[in-house]
């Protein structure tokens, strides 16, 4: 079917952020969004859900795109961050390893359970029609989907979009941005509890701010220390936070996104910096808390103390930089990046320990969703 006449009918119902990972099934109708739309190239299919899910608690009907192969990669935020927090992404999954169609043997398997996988997510799906007309109806279908709050995929099939050719893309990528690094030294003479961390950082965080904090302690200290309407706790899709934030800074330019993240969950999906880097959002501040372990399953330990952090997310491209030696120190550059913004990264090293009796959120995931939009207006009720 002509990939721009779908693609405009998709417009037409707000859908006009994407986020994805390539497919040759799929590259037409990834050119046409790069082309006409917000898209975002993610470092895999995971952090593109993550994303999707940012934007549309943003206010943006957002479109995910991912190979068959990768769908095994988006399960855990597809099934721990969409469906529990009722964020609905609306999907197009090749089905390459099609039975009966000649393919590569590495996708003969995922040919066979692509729509079982589907089924067992519980997310309703449909194989979207070559017939122009046809598709339409189901588009149509979709999007009462997608505005009840269910996630919707369709499965496509080989050759089922005519070429789109990609205009050329100015790649914002030089010397210039790394020169406005500013880098300090490592000298570990501010090693506070995650909570004193937290603490100083909800302190600080001025009106139009919002905080995303990664799965585990994180999100449950930052609720025990006070529960907010303009905080975010990832209870699940970890590695995923920072990819959130990136969809949910672009959303919405006019609130100020810091992401709270952890050295085992960045680890997990430390891509998420180079697709963050590039895009550059201003109003993104990422902040590392690095304790070394999974404290939260049991302390086990983590590599981190072989990696410098700031130094990968100061090569991955972010503008600013910087190590968080002292209280002040941590107060002063707050203050500094909500007068200023630019894309920065802060890395705090954090010393082991939890509150006694620390709880967990009463508030459900998909309350602190809802409480959230409503604070930036995106939903009324």
């Amino acid at each position: 079917m002509n990939t721009y006449e779908f693609g405009k009918a998709l417009s037409e119902l707000n859908f006009n952020f994407y986020s994805g990972v390539p497919c040759s099934y799929l590259k037409d109708l990834i050119n046409y969004s790069i082309n006409e739309c917000d898209y975002v190239m993610a470092a895999n299919e995971g952090d593109a859900v993550a994303i999707c899910a940012g934007a549309a608690v943003g206010g943006k009907k957002s479109v995910f795109l991912c190979q068959n192969s990768g769908l095994t990669n988006a399960i855990s935020p597809l099934t721990s961050l969409s469906y529990t927090f009722q964020i609905p992404v609306l999907g197009f999954v090749s089905l390459r390893g099609e039975v009966g169609i000649p393919d590569e043997p590495q996708h003969e398997l995922m040919g066979q359970v692509t729509t079982e996988l589907l089924d067992t997510m519980k997310i309703k799906w449909e194989y979207l029609s070559l017939n122009y007309h046809e598709a339409i109806k189901q588009v149509q279908l979709a999007n009462q989907h997608i505005e009840n709050n269910q996630s919707f995929f369709f499965v496509v099939r080989k050759d089922t979009f005519d070429k789109v050719a990609l205009r050329e893309q100015k790649v914002d990528r030089s010397d210039e941005i790394l020169s406005k690094t500013i880098l300090g030294h490592k000298l570990n003479q501010y090693i506070p509890t995650r909570t004193e961390a937290l603490q100083i950082i909800q302190q600080e965080a001025i009106e139009n701010s919002i905080l995303v904090a990664t799965t585990g302690f994180t999100g449950r200290e930052l609720y025990a220390i006070d529960d907010l309407d303009n905080q975010f706790y990832m209870v699940g899709s970890m590695g995923c936070a920072s990819s959130f934030s990136l969809g949910l800074a672009l959303a919405r330019p006019d609130q100020r996104v810091i992401c709270i993240d952890g050295d085992g969950a960045l680890m997990m999906r430390m891509g998420s910096l180079t697709t963050n880097a590039y895009y550059g959002p201003s109003n993104l501040l990422h902040i590392l808390l690095d304790n070394h372990a999974h404290e939260s399953t049991g302390r086990q330990f983590t590599v981190a103390s072989v990696v410098d952090f700031a130094q990968v997310a100061h090569h991955s491209g972010y503008r600013y930089t910087t190590y968080i030696e002292q209280e002040q120190q941590l107060r002063d550059e707050l203050t500094r990046w909500f007068n200023q913004g630019q894309l920065s990264f802060y890395y705090i090293q954090t010393k082991l320990g939890v509150p006694d009796q620390l709880g967990r959120p009463k508030t459900k995931p998909y309350e602190v969703k809802e409480r959230l939009m409503r604070r930036l207006g995106t939903i009324t009720t």
